[in-house]
């Protein structure tokens, strides 16, 4: 069976040029191939002989092969396929994402204000495909990684439910690289841990060494799987998606999950999804699971 591609949706902006060479990086070193998409609701096939000026696929396959040719100028053994899709973007790449390992696109950095009220493809993407999401800004794709033992990647870990799929990909991230996994959990301090003077240390002691037996409990499974990767897990007790963003800072990748069933009218990225989604400044892997 061949094995599933990585696919790279582009759009023709530099995030979506960025999302190509950050998705050809990462099939080269999981040996595989990349699968290069477009969307062009007018898509119409052409003879090859048709001229520029008549072919009204001709900007279409202007950016996919531009793109290609830059990822092939830096991975030139990578298996490369180019695909022109006749459909919506956010469908069309809903589609690909089935029958992908990950899908991997551009995004732009959004302030808080925008954070708020503008829509993207990213995001739409990110809420509902059934596999990982990679969203990568401009300038992220080509930056050359931090060695073995530097940022490598980092998790933002709840503990609420089980997260299998979450925790598969964040071990096989870090270990296609050789680099260490970062497991962060947050964890609001509550009420009770509140003195008139401050924070009573006694009470978040407690709560600090019951979050860090719970986050062990959860990795011991996957550390036993993965003995090669270094694992360094921490607890902070603030606001998750604060300390998660923070973690972020000098990674490669910052990996965070989504349920794949939520309540109805309730987003389907949390508010620490979302926050690392605008915020982070590394790419972000936005990750179903049950």
């Amino acid at each position: 069976m061949e094995p599933l591609p990585i696919t790279a949706g582009l759009d023709g902006s530099a995030e979506s040029l960025a999302a190509a060479h950050w998705a050809a990086a990462e099939a080269a070193r999981r040996g595989l191939p990349l699968r290069l998409l477009h969307a062009w609701i007018l898509h119409v096939p052409e003879p090859a002989d048709v001229p520029p000026e008549r072919d009204r696929d001709y900007w279409a396959k202007r950016i996919v092969h531009a793109a290609h040719a830059e990822v092939r100028a830096r991975f030139p053994a990578l298996e490369v396929t180019e695909d022109i899709v006749g459909d919506e973007p956010g469908a069309a790449l809903l589609t690909a994402a089935q029958a992908s390992v990950m899908v991997v696109l551009g995004s732009r950095g959004l302030d808080r204000l925008e954070s708020f009220f503008l829509g993207d493809v990213g995001l739409h993407v990110a809420g509902r495909a059934e596999r990982p999401v990679v969203l990568v800004r401009k300038g992220m794709g080509s930056r050359v990684p931090p060695a073995a033992g530097g940022g490598g990647v980092v998790l933002g870990l709840g503990l609420r439910r089980p997260a299998h799929d979450l925790l598969d990909f964040a071990f096989e991230a870090a270990a296609a690289r050789g680099a260490p996994l970062r497991v962060l959990h947050g964890r609001p301090l509550p009420v009770q841990a509140y003195a008139p003077w401050g924070v009573d240390p006694e009470v978040a002691q407690e709560i600090t060494e019951h979050a860090e037996l719970e986050v062990g409990q959860a990795l011991r499974p996957w550390r036993e799987r993965h003995p090669d990767v270094t694992v360094v897990d921490a607890v902070s007790l603030e606001s998750p998606a604060k300390a998660v963003v923070r973690a972020a800072e000098g990674a490669d990748l910052l990996v965070v999950g989504r349920r794949r069933h939520r309540p109805a009218l309730v987003p389907r990225l949390s508010a620490v999804a979302q926050a690392c989604v605008h915020h982070a400044p590394c790419p972000v892997a936005v990750v179903p699971h049950d």
